[in-house]
């Protein structure tokens, strides 16, 4: 799964709109909307806050791995090594 799409499908599950995250992010309901439609790139910047957000992992949110595992789970394992 592309990383668009598996953004836009956590937000939708979330029941929460562009406009929502577009002020997570600091950008307008379109400027996050171009980033879901492919017409914009996801900083990396942007994708740390919304790992924040929805407490899920960077590998998860850009599709590298299919099952879900917490931000703070991951954080949790590169301390302890």
């Amino acid at each position: 799964m592309h990383y668009r799409e598996r953004i836009k499908n956590i937000r939708e599950d979330r029941d929460l709109t562009q406009a929502q995250i577009g002020k997570i992010l600091n950008k307008s309901q379109q400027g996050y909307n171009h980033i879901e439609a492919g017409r914009a790139e996801l900083k990396i910047d942007d994708l740390v806050l919304l790992c924040k957000y929805y407490n899920l992992s960077a590998d998860y949110l850009i599709g590298l791995i299919d099952k879900p595992i917490s931000y703070k789970h991951q954080q949790n394992l590169r301390k302890n090594g």
